[in-house]
């Protein structure tokens, strides 16, 4: 976990680096656009001890604001930001030794359970494209932390947690079931890859691949804490769509 962390400030750290140098030394631009963001999230939660998963699906969407600073050679220079509303958490695979399902003795139904926590999030991004800047088809990546703030969470399960079958279970970890997120504050880092098309007059439309690794736990990590590990791990797909506020002349 600590090396993890390490690297992914590092990677940062050089994405956000490497952005200023190029903006001290290239045609300089003066562009800012903002619009609405929506996708779907597929996520997890890195126990330790282990919690046996599948990706939790959910959605996400918000407000974005770009503002494109610079222009290096080919490399088109901007920071964005959004505020996003995203539903995330964990959906447990419960298996036996097998791996078939394990039937909870009292419902006579393959044991099910789920957790949804809601976050307000926050990301902030160091933002490189190549290609057209006006008008046509533009390749980008972008990195940067990302913040979430706890807004609530819900549980789906079809059994009594205090009484499931932990005999058959090949992951018989459990201790989450009784546990509330302890942390309202997440952070992580996020980093994308994606294509624009913008259209003048019009705006600009974006599809986007995005990754974030929390690096903070969602529980307790110390010793005296049942789990040493509970960071957030998310996949989205999401579409934008940004219309220009002030654009270079």
């Amino acid at each position: 976990m600590f090396n993890t962390k390490r690297l992914a400030i590092a990677i940062l750290f050089i994405t956000i680096l490497t952005t200023q140098v190029k903006a001290q030394i290239g045609e300089h631009r003066n562009d800012f656009a903002v619009g609405v963001n929506a996708g779907y999230v597929l996520s997890n939660v890195g126990f330790k001890p282990t919690v046996s998963q599948s990706m939790h699906g959910g959605v996400t969407g918000g407000i974005t604001a770009r503002y494109v600073c610079e222009k290096y050679y080919s490399s088109i220079c901007s920071v964005m930001a959004e505020v996003n509303f995203a539903s995330i958490g964990w959906k447990e695979k419960i298996l036996d030794t097998f791996d078939q399902p394990v039937i909870n003795a009292s419902t006579g139904v393959a044991e099910e359970y789920s957790r949804t926590i809601n976050y307000v999030q926050i990301p902030i991004f160091a933002h490189l494209g190549w290609g057209r800047e006006q008008k046509g088809a533009q390749f980008f990546f972008h990195a940067g932390p990302q913040f979430g703030i706890y807004i609530s969470e819900s549980t789906s399960a079809n059994f009594n947690t205090s009484d499931y079958n932990a005999e058959d279970r090949a992951n018989k970890t459990s201790a989450q079931y009784d546990m509330a997120v302890e942390h309202k504050f997440d952070y992580g880092i996020a980093a994308g890859l994606g294509m624009e098309y913008s259209i003048p007059g019009m705006g600009h439309f974006m599809i986007e691949g995005r990754y974030y690794y929390g690096l903070g736990n969602i529980y307790g990590d110390s010793k005296k804490d049942f789990f040493g590990k509970s960071n957030i791990g998310n996949i989205v797909i999401k579409m934008s769509y940004l219309f220009d506020i002030m654009k270079t002349k």
